[in-house]
C-alpha cells in the first residue's frame, strides 16, 4: 500500500515594501516670511535626520528567518519625498514627512549678479511666508548657493547676501517673536545639477528656504 506523500507548508517570507513619490510637475505661486538669523553653521541640505521614529522589528519572531549566526542590521527610515516644480522650473516644493523646503532660481529674485530682491521676488517670499504660518514652524532656514563661474570666494558671498536679502522679507512678514532663522551661504557647494551646462548652472543659481512641518 502507497503511504500518502506530503507537501511541505512553505517557509514564511519577510517583505520589505520600499514606497517612492514619483516626480510631479505643476504649476504653484508662492510667498513670505520674518525673524532673527541664527549665525552659527548648520548641517548641509538634505542630511537632516528625520524626526519619525523607526518601525519597531522583533528578532525573535519566529516568521523571521535569518541564516545561523546572522543579525538584523539597524533599522532605517525611508522618508517619503514629494517634488513639485512648477512648468518653468524657476520655483521647487519638497515635502517630507519632516520638513518643507522651497527652492527660488536667482533669476527670479535677483537680477545678474545682485542680491537686490525684485518685486516678484517679495511676492513669491510673501507666499512661502503664508506656508511658514501654516505650519505653526517658529526655525526657518534660509541658504543661498551659486554656480561654479567666478571665484568662490565671491559665490560664498553673494549666496550669503541673497540669503541674507530673503531672510529680511520674512521677518517682515512674520510676526512671532519666537520665530529664528539660521542663514547661511553655500556658494557652489551642493549643485543639484550639472555644472557642466547653462541650464544645470541655472538651477544651482537658488536661495532654499526650508522649515519643520506641523505635527499636527
Amino acid at each position: 500500500m502507497k503511504t500518502p506523500t506530503r507537501t511541505r507548508p512553505a517557509s514564511p517570507r519577510l517583505a520589505l515594501v520600499l514606497t517612492a513619490a514619483g516626480l510631479m510637475v505643476a504649476t504653484n505661486i508662492y510667498g513670505a516670511v520674518s525673524a532673527h538669523a541664527d549665525e552659527t553653521p548648520g548641517v548641509p541640505p538634505g542630511t537632516e535626520a528625520s524626526a519619525s521614529a523607526p518601525v519597531e522589528v522583533d528578532p525573535n519572531d519566529p516568521d523571521l528567518k535569518l541564516p545561523e549566526g546572522a543579525t538584523l542590521a539597524e533599522p532605517k527610515v525611508l522618508d517619503i519625498k514629494q517634488v513639485v516644480e512648477d512648468q518653468s522650473g524657476d520655483e521647487r516644493r519638497e515635502d517630507t514627512n519632516a520638513d518643507v523646503k522651497f527652492a527660488l532660481q536667482a533669476e527670479v529674485l535677483f537680477g545678474k549678479d545682485s542680491a537686490k530682491l525684485s518685486g516678484e521676488a517679495k511676492a513669491r517670499i510673501s507666499a512661502i511666508a503664508e506656508e511658514i504660518k501654516t505650519q505653526n514652524a517658529t526655525k526657518i532656514r534660509v541658504f543661498g548657493f551659486t554656480d561654479n563661474l567666478g571665484s568662490s570666494a565671491h559665490g560664498d558671498v553673494l549666496s550669503r547676501k541673497r540669503a541674507d536679502a530673503v531672510q529680511n522679507i520674512l521677518d517682515q512678514e512674520l510676526t512671532d517673536s519666537n520665530v529664528t532663522y539660521e542663514v547661511r551661504g553655500y556658494g557652489e557647494q551642493y549643485p543639484i545639477a550639472d555644472n557642466s551646462s547653462e541650464t544645470g548652472r541655472k538651477k544651482n543659481r537658488r536661495v532654499e528656504v526650508s522649515f519643520p512641518r506641523s505635527e499636527s
